[in-house]
């Protein structure tokens, strides 16, 4: 954390300057050591008002159209891929009363594949409110297409907690076969 990454700043016990044979400065050591807790609340502030914040609105939009996506609800597709949807996810189904709970989510990664991802049960980081089908896990290409019966198939992790496909229609009748098996 930050107190051992400053203590790192800090002189060691037989460390000399090799310019004057003297023990480094501390008050230089603490002017280094402030710079760097300075750069790291920035970067952790800049993370937060321009990408935490942003996201939750579109994760709202998703939320609130997701019946768009499929009837069932339980399915949302956010905009683009690479946002930080969970936390907000949860606390946005507590304030809209959302019934039942997201399971998926389907978004694109940066090569342009679109992800079917699982939702885990809120602070469980590796439990999910429904996995993929076991079936599908660890088999991919066109191997998944054939077991799946689902035309782009890319992948299904082993875990059952993401898989992917070439197309949006693809990879929610994914999700939609993952809830009719439930």
């Amino acid at each position: 954390g930050l107190s051992s990454r400053v203590s790192r700043v800090n002189p060691r016990w037989n460390e000399v300057d090799e310019t004057t044979g003297k023990r480094p400065e501390e008050n230089e050591r603490f002017e280094i050591a402030s710079a760097m807790c300075g750069e790291g609340f920035l970067s952790i502030l800049s993370q937060v008002v321009e990408s935490d914040i942003p996201a939750r609105a579109f994760v709202e939009r998703a939320l609130l159209s997701r019946k768009e996506v499929d009837e069932s609800g339980e399915i949302v597709k956010f905009e683009s891929g690479g946002l930080p949807w969970r936390n907000h996810l949860y606390e946005l189904e507590k304030i809209h009363k959302v019934d039942p709970l997201i399971k998926f989510v389907l978004y694109t990664d940066v090569a342009g594949m679109w992800r079917v991802q699982a939702v885990t049960v809120e602070g469980r980081g590796f439990e999910n409110r429904l996995s993929l089908p076991e079936e599908w896990r660890g088999v991919r290409d066109e191997d998944l297409a054939k077991i799946a019966g689902i035309e782009g198939c890319s992948f299904c992790h082993a875990a059952g907690f993401i898989g992917g496909n070439k197309t949006f229609e693809g990879a929610r009748e994914m999700a939609r076969v993952a809830l009719q098996k439930k």
